[in-house]
């Protein structure tokens, strides 16, 4: 994953015991919903409300690379910015760091695809769109 750049976009919270699986740590399948909510709380930030539900974005394939375990009730903080734009796609990448000792335990590459929300297909991003995505 490349560097983080300066326009990145971070909440913290903490590990829930829902999270938590038979072996004792995170379940795999928590980060994914990790990185899907901070790539949705960054989004929320900078689409100005009165668009909010004039787009919709798609998962269409998720990279992750688990690098360390995260366990219940640490505290945690996701990292997300935007890469590359082309078209209806929209590159996401993102890391999961503990905060206490600032450990990767996580990075993720994303790909979403923006659609139109009456008809479900998808729709260009447009230049307004990547101004609000990667802000110089």
């Amino acid at each position: 994953m490349s560097d983080v750049p300066a326009n990145t976009f971070s909440h913290e919270f903490q590990v829930p015991a829902s999270a938590i699986d038979a072996l004792g740590h995170a379940n795999n399948v928590e980060y994914v919903r990790w990185v899907q909510d901070v790539a949705g709380a960054h989004w929320l930030s900078i689409c100005p409300p009165e668009k909010h539900e004039a787009y919709i974005w798609v998962v269409r394939e998720h990279r992750i690379r688990y690098k360390q375990s995260a366990f219940l009730d640490e505290t945690l903080r996701a990292t997300t910015w935007v890469g590359e734009t082309s078209g209806a796609t929209s590159l996401r990448l993102t890391t999961i760091t503990r905060v206490a000792d600032n450990v990767l335990l996580c990075e993720a590459e994303t790909t979403w695809v923006l659609l139109d929300p009456k008809s479900g297909r998808p729709v260009r991003v447009t230049p307004e769109m990547v101004e609000w995505l990667r802000p110089n």
